[in-house]
């Protein structure tokens, strides 16, 4: 690729050496300019042999030179003045080296100017000022010398010409219009200063725009920047070769020991024979890194024009331990301290079917679980099965609970749906209430998108998710029900750092009573995730001295998150929200405050000082996981 950034086509050229003498150079650059050099005649040496050996052990034993121990200067005055416009200064600073120490003779100078003149020029250059004056003068007052800069004007972009060859010309309407948004899209237009920079930045996305569709072997095949700085402009040209048009071919996998080849084909967002799409191939190893069955994935392919009817797309991987047991352990103002186990077998019965299992010790709630997840069919659902024991003890409620379900799940894009059965039977006992043992088979659909720019950290995007699940006596239940549930979060950037959030969460459950109905189809509010300034899950409804699950939930949350670094923030929040049996009955209970925000290494922290408007009273909210 032929790249000419700078053609200079008139005036002089600022990076080019002096050729006079440097008598003749001094006398025309350092003028007037008072002697730096320090005289020392000999015949003042003392005479004797013995103080000429301690001069010279001295200067030995400092490990200097005789000459620079006369140089040092102790006042703080730099040996040379910097002066420039305050848009280069920063640029001269950062990249332009000073002298350390005074100049001591013309040779010295002229042989500092040279460099000026030359390196100044060429850092210069890279922001569009062609025509600098660089002088040296001695400062008014204290003698110190100037090196002085004056940038000059500031070469400006006076035309833009692109011209693009291969198979994008062919003249379809669909090709003519992405040349046509390709040029406008150009990000050094005419008019905008010319920096060395931008000039390779924009080349570069253009590039990057071409080749990420259809064209994976375009390339640059001429560029040419014109400065002219008698005038300060500078003629953009570049010619784009596009190739041919690629399409995808078959996969080419290598890595594989312990598992089948389904692993990987399944996950796969394109059929061969596809236009070439860069961000498939993106989605691909996203969607591969995700596995747990592998450690490392590289996917990408050779663009060579002879083989674009059906380019093989490379799938480099490595595979991860089969099994995996660790430990852990956190807190959190919701549930306190707590242990767990677990052990996992990410290549079950040879299958490379997902066990997960483990145990959970919380102060309020205990754990056992095991799960199982089979490979994504060919559309790409997978089945998954799962049986749990829990038993809690939250706001005076008591429930031990046995759980069995199953259920088919599908990830397409930004969308998870799954649909599942859930049995289970619950004990409940409210302090001072009414025991009861529950039963229920639940239907149970969940729909969820995601929209966010990160998901662990999101700052723009949104989430949006749907449950919808039911229960009837006459199939294995004890009460007909049908609850709903809709929860909406969105993030707006503000500034260059800041996020604004909003959350609003809405639940129902249709049904004759809340007698007979598993808590988990019910609802409560309070704690961090939902109205901060009250305990975990003490919002709800009144049974003897317990706080109970409702049929109804309205809850809300407002908070400006501002970012001092790239991992320390504090947060404003505004939650309000509660749970009753009936919608009548529903109360919001507010609460704000503030608090600290960290990207830890092991997932977000909030510390959240709340006060709750209701109770008068300031409460702590803090959630943090570590595992070992």
């Amino acid at each position: 690729m032929a790249n000419v950034s700078l053609i200079p086509t008139s005036g002089a050229n600022m990076n080019q050496a002096p050729r006079q003498s440097t008598n003749t150079a001094m006398a025309s650059a350092l003028k007037p300019l008072p002697s730096m050099a320090a005289e020392i005649p000999c015949k003042r040496w003392p005479g004797s042999m013995l103080s000429m050996a301690l001069a010279v052990a001295f200067t030995t034993l400092s490990g200097l030179p005789a000459e620079a121990q006369e140089t040092f200067d102790t006042s703080g005055t730099p040996p040379v003045i910097l002066v420039a416009p305050e848009t280069v200064r920063e640029l001269l600073n950062t990249h332009f080296e000073m002298p350390a120490l005074p100049l001591p003779d013309d040779t010295a100078r002229a042989t500092f100017l040279r460099r000026a003149q030359r390196d100044i020029g060429e850092l210069l250059a890279t922001e569009g000022y062609f025509t600098p004056n660089i002088s040296w003068r001695p400062a008014a007052t204290d003698e110190t010398p100037v090196l002085e800069i004056m940038p000059g004007q500031r070469t400006l972009v006076s035309t833009v010409s692109i011209e693009f060859r291969g198979a994008i010309t062919s003249g379809t309407p669909e090709q003519q219009a992405l040349i046509e948004r390709l040029r406008a899209g150009w990000r050094l237009p005419a008019g905008k200063p010319f920096r060395s920079p931008d000039w390779e930045e924009a080349k570069s996305a253009l590039l990057a725009r071409v080749s990420r569709r259809d064209y994976a072997a375009a390339r640059i095949e001429e560029s040419r920047a014109e400065v002219d700085p008698d005038s300060a402009s500078a003629k953009l040209s570049l010619v784009l070769d596009s190739g041919p048009a690629f399409r995808f071919g078959e996969l080419a996998i290598s890595g594989l020991e312990r598992y089948d080849e389904k692993l990987v084909t399944r996950h796969t967002p394109f059929r061969a024979g596809d236009p070439y799409r860069q961000d498939k191939l993106l989605e691909f190893q996203a969607r591969l890194q995700s596995l747990p069955h592998l450690n490392s994935v590289i996917v990408s392919i050779e663009p060579d024009p002879a083989r674009h009817e059906a380019v093989p797309v490379q799938v480099m991987l490595r595979e991860a331990k089969a099994r995996h047991l660790s430990f852990g352990a956190g807190y959190s103002s919701n549930n306190g301290a707590r242990g767990e186990m677990t052990y996992r077998d990410y290549n079950l019965l040879d299958h490379a079917w997902n066990l997960g299992s483990g145990l959970r010790l919380e102060q309020n709630r205990q754990r056992l679980f095991a799960t199982i997840d089979t490979l994504p069919d060919a559309i790409g659902y997978r089945l998954s099965w799962g049986a749990r024991i829990e038993k809690t003890d939250i706001q005076g409620l008591e429930t031990t609970n046995q759980a069995l379900s199953v259920a088919r799940s599908r990830t397409q894009g930004q969308i998870e749906t799954r649909l599942g059965i859930n049995w289970q039977r619950e004990q409940r006992k409210p302090a001072d209430g009414v025991q009861e043992s529950i039963q229920a088979l639940v239907p149970d659909w969940h729909w969820i998108r995601r929209t966010v720019n990160n998901p662990l950290y999101p700052r723009r995007g949104d989430v949006t998710e749907v449950r919808i699940g039911g229960a009837s006596q006459k199939l294995l239940s004890d009460q007909d029900f049908l609850r709903t549930q809709l929860r909406y979060q969105v993030w707006w950037p503000i500034g260059a750092r800041d996020t604004l959030s909003l959350r609003g969460e809405a639940g129902f459950t249709a049904a004759p009573s809340r007698f007979g109905i598993p808590q988990e189809y019910l609802f409560r509010a309070g704690g961090s995730q939902s109205v901060r300034g009250y305990a975990h899950q003490s919002l709800g409804v009144q049974e003897g001295s317990a706080m109970v699950g409702g049929r109804t939930l309205a809850s809300g949350s407002l908070e400006y998150t501002h970012w001092f670094s790239r991992d320390w923030g504090t947060a404003l929040f505004l939650d309000s929200g509660g749970a009753a049996d009936t919608w009548r009955d529903l109360r919001l209970s507010t609460g704000y405050g503030a608090g600290a925000r960290w990207r830890s290494p092991v997932g977000p922290l909030a510390l959240d000082l709340a006060w709750g408007q209701e109770t008068k009273a300031l409460r702590l909210h803090f959630s943090l996981a570590v595992a070992f």
